[in-house]
């Protein structure tokens, strides 16, 4: 399937555009006052590495209209894959100002040359996300540095502004440094104005070396030493060499402020046509779950999504108005949209800020920073039931008691401001990801065996898939996946490519149909065996971390629930006796299921069944060990069924009845996919 995909993906990228923005300028000045210089590090004879970076010098300044970023650096070319950094690239949001450009020069022994004497930047817009539909606004300037060599010093300096127009003087933000930097010199330096001291926070390692002084916090190394994370290790302890700053007092600060102006962009004129829509939801559902569902599919289906970053739209939402004129809007037009119909609908609903990027583990130790979040979606409350809406997602994804994707921590914006708040996360209670094989093989061993091929995807996985097939007729789809697969080695020929999206089972399924040959091996006496499809494990990472590791950090692995079943007809002209199978078995490995069950039937089927399940995300350290010490018996045998005419197999009982693919939907919610014990519902 990979094939006709990437063609698609392609198609869209081609679509991304690069034009001259004229209108814009470069500053060329004199570095400000305000920018202390850094001294360069002499580069020793040892240096290794591409280049070496003689001084790094990062200045972050608060001031009454804002934040500037002042930026120097100072790198020795080594090596021939370094000059590659002669190619300068500034990116900058208009809305906020014009950078300035204060020096780019090589100096090569003892002379030094100008570059912009004789080169300008060329300023250009770069929408370079359109295949996410994201109009971000941003320009670019670049420079290619000519005739740029080894042993030169390359020294450029610059400062951008980077406040967002939409919080003006309010700042927030972090300053990092690389985990495993190259050699040389680096400071890191957050200053500000008389009266604009934010709240700082410095992670352990920053706060051992800091540097307080007036107006300024200076953090300064010299070679660091790259920082070696807990392998396996939640979100919240990958956290190293970073100063946060914020000059919000709380999170209740951020949802305040970001909740007036969802608010007032939700709010309705008395003459908006979205007023009519409520009016028309209303009149054809009855009850509030009913209409908030048909006003959902009215934002998601008749607003294409747009992200929409122009003239300090990060954290600005368009009206609801404005967004139903044009048809198009990005997260936060679409959600005031829906608000607004919401509450003419008489629906209690409120926004509510995720992150889509990032983790969220941790988020409760974070300063406040509503740069933390990427998304915003609304959360209803209907008939005593939180549902949450959201405008982005295919009208496939309805109104959901729970998130479709997995937050740790949102923030609710209210009038009164809200806290963070925990989203629990939980083993999922159905497959996420599923293959289903029905093979039947009756027409005899040497003879090539019709095959139904079933792929069931949920979450993000299926969205993926929806998207990417939806996009083409069923003409098409039939044609690409026939001519990538007829062949290939797998199928001989493909008759029906079938897909459907189910919505109440929230599942992207494909089946493809066709005949396809059965890789019988011969063995002694006339026998053959058959390692089916799906039927393996592959054994756990061992997990383990150096003697210097905390020991008491636990391993994370994300929850998911992955399903294989095969059911297999066997050769006609053979003696149900004589057949074979190896193992089952049911197990629990660093907090993740293992489960293999296989059935002989008198209808001459053998079924299998292969379910995993990660039921813990963290592990405890001393857990991990006892289970270090058990992987050595883990069951990573390939499911095989084995016919030996000469031989009456042993009985085997089955830990339940499996059922075929015929006789049972396994795409619901009651798929047998784990052991009994397990499959309690988990939400």
């Amino acid at each position: 399937m990979k094939a006709w995909k990437a063609a698609l993906v392609a198609g869209l990228l081609a679509a991304s555009s690069m034009t001259q923005a004229q209108e814009a300028t470069i500053a060329l000045t004199p570095a400000p006052e305000w920018a202390q210089p850094l001294a360069e590090l002499p580069v020793p004879d040892d240096a290794q590495g591409p280049f070496f970076v003689r001084q790094e010098n990062t200045i972050t300044r608060l001031s009454a209209t804002g934040q500037a970023n002042y930026f120097s650096r100072t790198l020795r070319i080594l090596q021939p894959q370094a000059l590659q950094l002669g190619n300068v690239a500034i990116t900058w949001n208009p809305a906020a100002g014009t950078p300035e450009v204060h020096s780019l020069r090589i100096r090569r022994g003892e002379r030094v040359i100008d570059v912009l004497d004789k080169t300008q930047f060329e300023i250009m817009r770069r929408e370079d996300q359109l295949e996410a539909a994201m109009l971000d606004g941003l320009l670019t300037a670049t420079l290619r540095v000519p005739d740029l060599r080894i042993g030169d010093d390359l020294e450029i300096t610059y400062t951008v502004p980077g406040h967002d127009p939409t919080l003006g003087a309010t700042s927030h933000g972090m300053m990092f440094l690389a985990d495993s930097p190259p050699e040389g010199r680096f400071r890191l330096e957050l200053a500000w104005e008389d009266g604009q001291e934010p709240k700082t926070r410095l992670t352990d390692d920053f706060s051992a070396i800091a540097n307080k002084q007036t107006n300024r916090l200076v953090v300064a190394m010299d070679n660091p030493d790259p920082v070696v994370m807990p392998a396996n290790a939640p979100a919240r302890f990958q956290w190293a060499r970073v100063i946060e700053y914020s000059d919000f007092s709380d999170w209740s600060a951020v949802s305040r402020r970001f909740f007036e102006m969802y608010a007032a962009a939700s709010a309705l004129p008395a003459d908006s046509a979205l007023k009519q829509e409520a009016a028309d939801i209303a009149a054809a559902h009855s009850g509030k779950l009913a209409r908030a569902r048909a006003a959902l599919e009215l934002v998601q289906q008749q607003v294409r999504y747009v992200y929409i970053g122009l003239d300090g739209g990060n954290y600005t939402p368009a009206s609801a108005d404005d967004t139903w004129d044009r048809r198009y809007g990005d997260c936060k037009g679409k959600t005031v949209m829906l608000l607004a119909l919401l509450s003419e609908l008489g629906i209690e609903a409120h926004p509510v800020l995720v992150s889509n990027s990032l983790s969220g583990d941790g988020f409760d130790s974070r300063l406040p920073n509503p740069g933390l979040f990427d998304h915003v979606l609304v959360r209803a409350r209907i008939d005593g039931k939180t549902y949450w809406l959201d405008g982005t997602l295919p009208d496939v994804i309805g109104a959901r008691t729970t998130p479709l994707f997995s937050y740790t921590w949102v923030l609710p914006l209210s009038a009164r401001g809200s806290d963070l708040e925990p989203v629990k996360e939980s083993p999922f209670d159905v497959p996420q990801e599923m293959e289903l094989y029905e093979i039947d093989a009756r027409a005899g061993f040497d003879e090539p065996a019709r095959w139904t091929h079933t792929t069931v995807l949920r979450g993000a996985a299926a969205l993926e898939q929806h998207m990417v097939v939806t996009s083409v007729s069923a003409g098409q789809l039939e044609a690409a996946v026939r001519n990538n697969l007829t062949g290939s080695g797998q199928w001989d020929s493909v008759e029906s490519v079938k897909y459907r999206f189910d919505r109440a089972k929230e599942a992207s399924i494909l089946t493809i149909t066709g005949v396809a040959p059965v890789k019988w091996e011969k063995v002694r006496m006339g026998g053959f065996i058959y390692r089916l499809p799906g039927g393996g494990f592959s054994p756990p990472e061992r997990r383990q971390r150096g003697s210097s590791a905390d020991k008491d950090v636990p391993f994370y692995q994300p929850f998911s629930y992955t399903c294989h079943v095969t059911s297999l007809r066997l050769p006609q002209d053979t003696d149900l006796r004589n057949w074979h199978f190896n193992s089952t078995f049911d197990t629990m490995l660093y907090g993740r299921a293992y489960f293999r069950d296989m059935e002989l039937k008198p209808d001459r089927s053998l079924r299998l069944v292969r379910g995993s399940r990660v039921e813990e995300a963290e592990i405890a350290p001393q857990k991990a060990a006892r289970d270090n010490q058990r992987l050595a018996d883990f069951d990573d045998s390939m499911a095989v069924v084995m016919y030996y005419p000469d031989e009456i197999a042993e009985k085997r009982n089955s830990r339940r009845s499996v059922p075929a693919t015929w006789e049972f939907d396994w795409t619901g919610r009651d798929a047998p996919c784990l052991p009994p014990d397990l499959l309690k519902p988990q939400r």
